[in-house]
């Protein structure tokens, strides 16, 4: 998987660009942006949830459960420094299902790979190019 941000005159407003799609970032006004699209940040949390009811979806999707209504909601705050990150996520189900249904959705929502991600350690590879960025 592969994302690259370019920067648009302005602010902090970015284009990031995925497998040909493009999604805008900026940051909030209290943070220097132009509050023109959701924060680095937001997208994270966005991230988090919408992995989370994709995995439930195609995991009913396979048992032929109907999850029309699920909604799932993620929040959490800039961390300070040294301390863990806490999302605090919400699952809305349908009404409907029996208990073992539940039991068995929220432990798929815990194997979304955004989630193990975030939950896992994980490294970065860092390297510096200088001269024009492609495709400018």
């Amino acid at each position: 998987m592969k994302a690259t941000a370019r920067r648009i005159a302005g602010g902090y407003k970015h284009h990031i660009e995925v497998r040909g799609h493009t999604v805008t970032v900026d940051e909030q006004a209290e943070h220097g942006g132009n509050d023109e699209a959701p924060s680095p940040q937001e997208l994270l949390a966005a991230a988090a949830a919408s992995c989370t009811a994709v995995t439930m979806e195609m995991y009913a999707d396979r048992k032929g459960w109907e999850l029309s209504q699920l909604e799932v909601e993620c929040e959490y705050e800039r961390p300070e420094r040294g301390v863990p990150t806490h999302f605090k996520m919400t699952l809305r189900l349908p009404d409907g299902l029996t208990q073992e249904q539940i039991d068995a959705l929220q432990v798929i929502a815990g194997k979304c790979p955004v989630r193990r991600a975030l939950t896992t350690e994980s490294t970065f590879e860092e390297q510096i190019e200088v001269g024009a960025p492609a495709g400018t």
